[in-house]
């Protein structure tokens, strides 16, 4: 039997707010355990919570960043469970009337096409304390330093039908929040966290079949990994005769193993009511206004405009603008270059590879992109050829010159672009090489094509790369068909 799968995400994303969601306490990162919770945070007896406006201000920035309905009366409510990381026994989160209503985020695929995958809602949150399990043996540690940071939870419907889909869908939203600035995208450090609701059914079926939840995905790879093995369970169980339980799970990232967590809670399970310590939120059109000019240009405005005015195609501007860091990088490097369509081959190319290899950020590159587009501003004027241009950028990667020229000039890289040096060279090429002359102009012309490589590459072993191969290719072909 043919099987697809239904995909929903809910994505836990954490906002970029100095201090807590209802409290002044810090969320910086990597602080000593417990040194960052404070009464609020700890549901202290007599506290109460105090709304942080700016929290409120990125999840409306977030809403009219996705074209999505902002609720101009929103309220919170309490999540009432227990778990040793949540002091309160409760979370303040939005249910019934949550900030954001319905949006659409639109996604490329593999294929080149393009689909919309609708957005239910987000809502504001706070998140939970953290519970450590690896340094006390037997036992577990809470660190309660999280409690209290705010979060959106971006509520998808199930528009996606396989693990390329969810993951082109993550890095999507990615780039959304991080363009924003409302979130700093470290997927390491639990500022995105991605639950993925899975189920499968026959083919052509339209009704849905039963889900499970894969909580707390905090990297691409993980999640297609995830997504890929539930799939392949779910379709083994049901051809086996079995049924798909309802239910939460967890993947481990690390052994590529997933397991049961506990069996999937509803939401009368958790007790909603409305907060009686927090008025409902009422956002003015004022407000509005003033957030909608402070928006910068989103990644798919930024696509167009790589698209129109840069010349590049539609793969390459969807790449280039998915993060603003790299988009940034790109185009200083295209206007210090003068050449987009070069500064996009490189970026993409001889620059991503080296920074994947060493695991090392575009923030952090040590070719900055004026020093990249100095030295594609040296291919152009036939100073290098693309190949020592390969060599050029190694060694500013490595740090043994400040810019290309200085590069070329300490290493005599310099290309030989003088006709009579190339023609001499080219003679004593052919020369040594009478036999496959002859061969050359003994073969038909269509075959010529291809022979002329074994003249092309002894020229440039001769020059050790630096002869200009246009230069090589124009005068030995002059020189053997003469």
């Amino acid at each position: 039997m043919a099987w697809e799968a239904v995909i929903g995400l809910e994505i836990h994303v954490q906002l970029a707010t100095k201090t807590k969601i209802f409290s002044g306490a810090s969320t910086a990162f990597g602080a000593a355990p417990n040194t960052q919770a404070c009464a609020v945070d700890l549901g202290l007896p007599g506290v109460l919570p105090v709304l942080n406006a700016e929290a409120v201000n990125m999840a409306i920035k977030f809403g009219l960043g996705i074209d999505a309905e902002i609720n101009k009366i929103n309220a919170f409510e309490r999540k009432n469970y227990f778990y040793p990381d949540l002091p309160k026994g409760y979370q303040t989160t939005q249910l019934e009337r949550p900030i954001v209503g319905a949006g659409h985020v639109d996604i490329m695929l593999d294929d080149g096409s393009s689909k919309s995958v609708r957005i239910h809602h987000a809502h504001l949150e706070e998140d939970a304390g953290k519970s450590l399990h690896e340094d006390f043996q037997g036992m577990s540690g809470i660190d309660l330093n999280r409690a209290g940071t705010p979060l959106i939870e971006i509520v998808t419907e199930p528009d996606m039908s396989n693990a390329k889909e969810a993951v082109a869908f993550a890095k999507k939203l990615h780039s959304i929040v991080t363009t924003l600035g409302i979130c700093d995208g470290e997927m390491s450090q639990g500022s995105m966290r991605f639950d993925v609701n899975v189920s499968v059914r026959p083919k052509g079926e339209s009704k849905l079949g039963t889900r499970t939840e894969t909580k707390n995905l905090n990297s691409f790879r993980f999640m297609e990994r995830a997504i890929n093995k539930e799939i392949e369970r779910q379709i083994d169980l049901i051809e086996d005769g079995g049924t798909v339980i309802q239910e939460t799970r967890l993947y481990n990232g690390d052994t590529d193993e997933a397991r049961s967590m506990r069996s999937k809670e509803e939401a009368n399970d958790y007790r909603y009511f409305p907060c009686p310590d927090l008025l409902p939120v009422v956002i003015e059109d004022s407000l509005l206004d003033k957030l909608r000019g402070e928006m910068p240009e989103m990644p798919d405005a930024k696509k167009a405009r790589f698209i129109r005015d840069l010349g590049l195609g539609e793969y390459d501007a969807e790449i280039l603008s998915g993060d603003q860091t790299t988009a940034a990088y790109f185009e200083a490097t295209a206007k210090t270059s003068g050449d987009a369509k070069l500064a996009a081959n490189w970026v993409m190319g001889e620059l991503s590879k080296s920074l994947n290899q060493n695991e090392i950020a575009i923030s952090n590159s040590p070719v900055t992109a004026e020093m990249l587009g100095g030295l594609i501003l040296r291919i152009k004027d036939n100073t290098i050829s693309g190949k020592i241009a390969k060599q050029v950028f190694e060694a500013l990667w490595n740090g043994e010159g400040k810019d290309a020229d200085e590069v070329i000039e300490k290493k005599g890289l310099k290309q030989v672009t003088d006709t009579g040096a190339i023609e001499t060279m080219i003679d004593e090429v052919l020369a040594a090489n009478a036999q496959q002359v002859d061969n050359y102009r003994a073969a038909p012309v269509e075959k010529r094509g291809k022979m002329i490589g074994f003249f092309v590459g002894q020229c440039m072993k001769a020059s050790k790369g630096k002869a200009n191969p246009g230069m090589v290719n124009q005068i030995l072909k002059k020189k053997l068909e003469g």
